[in-house]
């Protein structure tokens, strides 16, 4: 897959290197790896992403087009939600707005958990990039 900044694309080289069931234990361990909010961020003023099966916010900082900071919260019992954010905050957040803008909207489908998770969720997912993207 070209366009992806290198530590998104090391992530689905990841998932690609495991199968089935291994898929959701990866996406769980990502759900576990979500940073919290920065405390000068509160959920109120994030961006809701209702898309998403689950509650889940956003907050894209812009302020340096060459290192984008990305925020993301979602409750701990919504694992599939904060593992898709997980993956996003881990492989694009400190990343340049124009490499952002540069991911294809369906990157989500080479990490091949579409036999994994249903459809809505992937969906919540593409959702979250479509959302940032529209920031920058």
């Amino acid at each position: 897959m070209t366009a992806l900044p290198a530590p998104l694309a090391e992530i689905v080289d990841d998932f690609a290197a495991v199968d089935g069931q291994e898929k959701l234990q990866l996406l769980l361990e990502f759900s576990r790896e979500l940073p919290d909010l920065p405390a000068e961020l509160a959920q109120a003023a994030m961006e809701p992403v209702p898309e998403c099966q689950s509650p889940l916010f956003l907050s894209v900082d812009a302020t340096d087009r060459a290192h984008v900071r990305l925020h993301f919260s979602a409750p701990p019992e919504a694992p599939t939600t904060r593992g898709f954010a997980s993956i996003l905050h881990q492989g694009l957040d400190g990343q340049s707005a124009q490499s952002i803008l540069d991911v294809p909207s369906d990157f989500y489908s080479a990490l091949g958990l579409a036999d994994a998770v249903s459809p809505l969720r992937l969906r919540g997912m593409s959702a979250m990039l479509t959302r940032i993207k529209r920031h920058l």
